[in-house]
C-alpha cells in the first residue's frame, strides 16, 4: 500500500470518526429534549387535560398536546388562558420550527408549502402573546393543522377572538382544541399530514362561580354562521374523538357538564 493510500485510508477513519461523534452528539441531545418534554412545566395544569389516545403527550412551557403519527398532527392542543395572558403586545412572526421533543418525528413545516393550506395555529400566537418566548413557541410544528385560508381567517379567527372575550371576562378559562381525526381524509406533503374535515375547540370556565362547560364542532369550510349554531355537547365530540376532556372531574359534575349543550350561559 502506497504511502498516499494509507493517508487516504486514515482520512476517511478520521471523517467516519467525527461523523460517528457527531451522531452520538446529536442523538443524545434529541433524547435530552424528548425528555424534557415529557416532564410538566410550572404552567402545566394537569388536572384539566384530556386524556391521549397516542400515550404521546408532550409539554411546553405555554400549553401540552397530544401528537398523533399516523395524522402527522396533534390530537388535542390544550393550555389555560388567563386574563393576564392578554396582551396587545405584537411580536415579529418567527420562522416555523419542527418540535424536536416529539418522539415519533414532527412533521415538517415544509409539507404545508404549495399545498394551499395553512398552517393554522391550534392554540393562537394571539393567545400567547404576554412574552416573546410563549408567543414564539406556538410556531412549533406540533401546533399547527392544515387549514383553509378562508376558514383559517374567517369562521375560526371569529371563535379564537371569542374565547379571548370569555377568559377576560371569566377570568380565566382553559381551552382544548383540535381537528377531529377520523375516516379518509385529504392528505398534504411527503409526510401525508392529514387535512381534518372538522375542528373542534372545548372550554370550561371554573373561575366565575358556577362552573360550565362549552363545545363547539366547526365544519372546515368557508362560511358565517353564529357561533351559538356551531354548539354541540362535549359528549359529542367525545364520541366523534375516542378523547375523554375532562376525566378528573367529579364524575357527576363531569357528566352534567358534558351532556349539556347550553350556551346561553356563555352569552351567545
Amino acid at each position: 500500500m502506497t504511502k498516499q493510500r494509507i493517508l487516504s485510508v486514515i482520512a476517511v477513519i478520521i471523517l467516519l470518526g467525527v461523523y460517528a461523534v457527531d451522531y452520538f452528539l446529536t442523538e443524545d441531545a434529541q433524547k435530552e429534549i424528548i425528555d424534557k418534554g415529557v416532564e410538566e412545566k410550572a404552567a402545566t395544569n394537569t388536572f384539566f387535560l384530556p386524556t391521549s389516545t397516542t400515550g404521546q403527550v408532550v409539554h411546553h412551557n405555554g400549553y401540552s398536546l397530544s401528537y398523533n403519527e399516523t395524522y402527522e398532527q396533534a390530537e388535542w392542543v390544550a393550555y389555560e388562558l388567563k386574563k393576564t395572558h392578554l396582551s396587545k403586545t405584537h411580536y415579529k412572526r418567527p420562522y416555523f420550527e419542527i418540535d424536536r421533543a416529539v418522539k415519533t418525528g414532527a412533521a415538517n413545516w415544509r409539507n404545508y408549502k404549495n399545498s394551499g393550506y395553512d398552517r393554522g395555529h391550534l392554540c393562537p400566537a394571539a393567545d400567547r402573546r404576554y412574552s416573546k418566548a410563549a408567543h414564539d413557541e406556538t410556531f412549533l410544528t406540533s401546533n399547527i393543522s392544515p387549514q383553509e385560508h378562508q376558514f383559517n381567517s374567517g369562521i375560526w379567527n371569529v371563535l379564537e377572538q371569542k374565547v379571548r372575550y370569555w377568559a377576560r371576562k371569566y377570568n380565566g378559562v382553559f381551552v382544548v382544541t383540535g381537528g377531529v381525526l377520523k375516516g379518509e381524509m385529504k392528505v398534504i406533503g411527503t409526510e401525508h399530514v392529514a387535512v381534518p374535515k372538522q375542528f373542534y375547540k372545548v372550554l370550561i370556565d371554573m373561575n366565575s362561580g358556577r362552573p360550565k362547560m362549552i363545545g363547539f364542532l366547526v365544519p372546515h369550510k368557508n362560511f358565517r354562521v353564529p357561533l351559538k349554531r356551531l354548539v354541540v355537547s362535549v359528549d359529542t365530540i367525545e364520541q366523534l374523538t375516542g378523547i375523554d376532556f375532562f376525566p378528573k372531574l367529579e364524575d357527576k359534575l363531569e357528566r352534567r357538564l358534558e351532556a349539556s349543550s347550553n350556551y346561553k350561559d356563555w352569552g351567545l
